[in-house]
């Protein structure tokens, strides 16, 4: 080790606070860009389980291979293990209860399939002959036919046709139907087979939903396959990559196979499927991610070094004066980097992944509750991971200290003496106001004048807070608008579960007295409601709106409520209910939901007034005028099961009366049915109304919706919170850092200042209106910025979501606090280290 290297090395050691201080920004940058990383690799690595947990391990499928082609497979290098399947077929399910259901899909796996694929054992075993089965639970549940373990049952196999198609359909075609849904399809090249049941397993997920066949599984021997008897290969491969792709495609082609398949929702989570956007989104965000790492980390180490080349200039002159060449000096900087990367790199690697860690382990019951998940999240520790971490963290090492490495390098023996490096200041540039000593005195002037002759480290303290600013200003302005957003979902979802069932032509509502009594009658159902929706047209003149200058087209929705329902509806707004049950005139409410001002939402219809009605019946291009409705009243309150509408919708409460008045004719032909329920336990009342419910019926869970929006926002805000809590740190590091450092190195002046009468009391106020000046200056940067930034965000979600842009003014509040605490602190507590000094010792100038 050299001389200059040496001094480097004492110089770190006597200046102990800030070469801590730079190493603790350094470890957090370092822990951060690791951190990212690592949640990138550790989540794509989550959702390759997912899918795999979903669909199976396989790379790529092959249909209908031979034996031969099927060897030549087994031979390739980069085949890790095969899965052997055939489709047998579909035999009718008799009694089913599922006219869109009709069949059982009969499927073959080899051992390798049962392992490999993702399948849920219930009860009993898996198969290990042709001769056992393996049903779906599914059957019983949505099929209404019960099979137990050990019953012996005889299938008729075969392939489903359609009439003039020439191709068999498989199970990612629904059933074909004609008018009345009666099915189009039959069954051809049946044969029998006999099966023993030896296992119930819960539904496949990878059986489609609309899929006409409940999945049952057998097994596939390989010892009897013939050449005359193709298979479907599913390849899992060694080295997952484009090559391994392109190697795939290759092989196909010199097999000669037909019928290959990608398993492309699989690989795009390993980054190998260069034609998805999700790799490119999914690392894009990492890497501007990164970039904000990296801008925070450049301010704070760079500053670091600059500043600890203005306190080593006079050595640095010294050695210049001895012959130090300017390569020497230069040299000198770049190896306090190195050491301060040797001790922190490696620290931060560490941090990082622990960090991470500790995060994975208290969101992992989070995620599996929001998205479901069947996996934890992990940490996956990757080489290139830690690799992309180091190298950019060394890369922003180097180029905070490429600058104050060159200023070091020219640095000559009569400038480091004479100590005029960083201040070159006329006295025109200095000049100030003269209402700022007038009204704050001569110690504002000061403070004022040496922020102006010390420019550079003022404006590393000033960028420091801007980008504070502006980071929790911005995000915390997007995690609210995201709450915003979730909050108005599902403002309108005042259940917890809806049953909808679509009537067509006059059909009777499958929601029969009976059945509703037999949901009723649940422990934990609380209160419900039917709703009749018909889905209609309107055209409002001018008059009706408040701001169009010609006749608007609206779709009109009307939420038909029974009389119990209409009746507590209108006492609640304080309508006279008497007035919705007029058989002979058709009346209605408006719900304007976003206040109880028709001019709000742009329409300008009062009660008393009338809208007339269309019917549009699609499948036939004919629009039928209904009539008029009359309205009675406009409020912005829901009867329960009647969502806020979207834009360009309008919605009315009618009574039973009011439809049967303008559909005296039979023209509305499309109706829609939803039955609304508030429970105690929705989770348990979903899993009961799943047994009680028709096949015709869908069911929504809204309040299992509800729970999702709110994890997935808590998660967005664990995350959002935690990165801009460390940038925050870096920023606040680095303020520390300049302000006591600069104070430091000011303390000649401060000494002069004592010398010639300056009390304590007027130094405080010296530092405290140099802290004002800092935090005026970075609030009048950062506050436009951030206005502007949230703005933008405020565009892009409008596109989608109705609401009037408002400045988060408490946010602002609690910024305008923060800075100035921030900034006064570091401020006194330099400022109190310098006022313990000895005026003589300060006029030496000593500062190691």
């Amino acid at each position: 080790m050299n001389i200059i290297s040496k001094l480097t090395l004492r110089h770190l050691k006597e200046n102990k606070r800030r070469t801590l201080v730079t190493i603790i920004g350094v470890i957090i940058s370092v822990a951060m860009l690791t951190a990212v990383s690592t949640l990138a690799v550790s989540f794509m690595s989550l959702l390759q389980q997912q899918e795999m947990s979903r669909t199976g391990e396989w790379h790529v499928l092959y249909r209908n291979v031979n034996q031969e082609q099927l060897a030549t497979i087994h031979a390739d290098e980069n085949t890790k293990s095969i899965i052997l399947s055939r489709d047998e077929g579909y035999a009718y399910l008799v009694d089913g209860e599922n006219d869109y259901k009709p069949y059982l899909f009969v499927r073959e796996y080899n051992e390798q399939g049962f392992e490999k694929f993702p399948i849920e054992l219930i009860e009993g075993k898996l198969p290990t002959n042709e001769n056992e089965l393996l049903i779906s639970a599914h059957i019983e549940t949505n099929g209404k036919v019960g099979y137990e373990v050990g019953e012996s049952i005889t299938l008729e196999i075969g392939q489903r046709t359609v009439i003039d198609y020439d191709e068999f359909l498989d199970q990612s075609s629904s059933l074909v139907t004609g008018e009345a849904d009666v099915t189009l399809e039959t069954l051809s090249n049946q044969h029998t087979r006999e099966f023993t049941i030896v296992g119930i397993m819960k539904r496949p997920t990878w059986e489609p939903i609309s899929a006409p066949g409940y999945t049952v599984l057998t097994h596939l021997s390989e010892d009897y396959l013939t050449n005359d008897e193709p298979v479907n290969a599913s390849v899992a491969w060694n080295k997952i990559n484009r090559s391994a792709v392109k190697n795939a495609e290759q092989l196909a082609e010199q097999l000669r196979i037909e019928q290959y398949s990608i398993n492309k929702s699989l690989l795009r989570y390993y980054g190998v499927i260069s034609d998805d956007n999700l790799r490119t989104t999914f690392f894009s965000l990492s890497a501007i991610i990164m970039t904000v790492i990296v801008v925070g980390s450049v301010s704070l180490i760079y500053n670091a070094f600059a500043i600890s080349v203005s306190e080593r200039s006079r050595h640095l002159g010294m050695l210049s004066s001895v012959g130090a060449t300017k390569k020497q000096k230069r040299n000198s900087v770049f190896f306090e980097g190195f050491v301060i990367a040797l001790l922190s790199i490696p620290l931060g690697l560490i941090t990082g992944l622990a960090g991470i860690a500790v995060t994975f382990y208290f969101i992992n019951p989070l995620i599996e509750n929001a998205f479901g998940f069947t996996g934890n999240l992990s940490v996956v520790v990757t080489p290139m991971s830690l690799i992309i971490a180091s190298a950019v963290s060394l890369i922003t090492i180097f180029i905070s200290t490429y600058i104050p490495a060159k200023r070091a390098s020219k640095i000559s023996a009569i400038d480091a003496i004479r100590q005029t490096m960083d201040v070159k200041m006329t006295s025109k540039k200095l000049r100030t106001s003269r209402l700022v000593r007038k009204i704050f005195g001569i110690e504002a002037e000061f403070g004022l004048k040496n922020l102006k002759r010390n420019k550079r480290r003022y404006s590393v303290v000033v960028f420091s807070l801007v980008v504070s600013i502006v980071l929790f200003l911005t995000v915390s302005f997007f995690t609210d608008q995201i709450k915003s957003t979730t909050e108005q979902r599902q403002s309108g979802f005042n259940y917890d579960i809806e049953l909808v069932s679509l009537a067509r032509d006059g059909e009777d509502t499958p929601f029969t007295d009976k059945f509703i009594q037999s949901i009723v009658s649940l422990e934990e159902v609380t209160s419900t409601s039917l709703v009749h929706e018909v889905s209609l047209e309107t055209t409002l003149n001018e008059e009706q709106m408040s701001s169009e200058d010609t006749d608007y087209f609206a779709y009109l929705k009307l939420h038909v409520l029974d009389r119990e329902n209409l009746q507590a509806y209108a006492d609640e707004i304080g309508i006279d209910v008497s007035k919705l049950v007029r058989a002979d005139h058709a009346t209605g409410i408006i719900i304007n939901h976003k206040a109880a001002t028709p001019e709000s939402n742009g329409i300008a219809i009062k009660p008393g007034q009338s809208i007339e009605v269309v019917y549009d019946d699609w499948e036939a291009d004919i629009k039928t005028v209904l009539g008029d409705i009359e309205v009675v009243a406009l409020t912005d309150q829901l009867p329960m099961g009647v969502q806020i509408g979207y834009q360009g919708e309008i919605k009315m409460v009618v009574s039973e009366e009011t439809l049967n008045h303008l559909n005296k004719n039979n023209q509305i032909l499309e109706n829609r049915y939803v039955f609304n329920l508030s429970s105690d336990d929705p989770i348990a009342t979903h899993e009961k109304l799943e047994n009680i419910k028709t096949s015709d019926m869908y069911l929504y869970n809204n309040y299992k919706s509800r729970q999702e929006d709110e994890l997935n926002l808590l998660l967005i805000s664990v995350f959002i919170y935690g990165f801009i809590t460390l940038i925050t740190a870096i920023s606040i590091a680095n303020i520390f850092n300049t302000i006591s450092t600069s104070i430091s190195l000011r303390k000649q002046e401060f000494t002069m200042l004592k010398s010639v009468g300056m009390t304590p009391k007027g130094f405080n106020k010296m530092i405290n209106y140099e802290s004002i000046f800092y935090g005026i200056k970075a609030l009048l940067y950062g506050l436009p910025i951030s206005l502007a930034v949230m703005y933008l965000i405020y565009l892009a979600m409008d596109v989608s979501f109705e609401y009037p842009f408002e400045i988060p003014w408490l946010t602002i509040l609690y910024t305008f606090i923060a800075v100035f605490i921030i900034v006064g602190s570091a401020m006194l507590y330099s400022g109190s280290k310098v006022k313990k000094e000895n005026i003589i010792d300060g006029l030496k100038q000593e500062n190691l």
